[in-house]
């Protein structure tokens, strides 16, 4: 039985989790590629621009609970939850966005 989040916590949550994911991921990616003898900011940088879309989905919670609360959005007229659904992707994708900054300020790749 899954229990239901009340909104404000599942929006604030989505935004962090999509943040976290995608800076630790990059960051214990950099330490894989510092191992392999690979230059760790490059790949740092690399890495960020493949994982926003995987912490996209890692925030939402995968695929099928999106999809679900569009369906009853779409064709039971349930409103209410495609604009919840919605408003928790525009936060995990803020997420996403805000640690692809960090790392881009971190590595600096942009500027070569």
């Amino acid at each position: 039985m899954e229990i239901k989040e009340a909104f404000f916590p599942a929006f604030i949550h989505s935004y962090f989790i999509a943040l976290g994911v995608l800076l630790g991921g990059c960051l214990i990616g950099g330490i894989g590629a510092f191992i392999s003898g690979e230059p760790p900011l490059t790949e740092i940088f690399r890495m960020a621009n493949k994982l926003k879309i995987w912490a996209l989905v890692a925030a939402i919670g995968g695929t099928f609970d999106a999809f679900n609360s569009f369906e009853r959005g779409l064709l039971n007229g349930q409103t209410k939850d495609l604009f919840k659904q919605f408003l928790l992707i525009i936060s995990a994708m803020g997420g996403a966005q805000s640690g692809w900054t960090i790392i881009v300020w971190l590595t600096q790749e942009h500027i070569s």
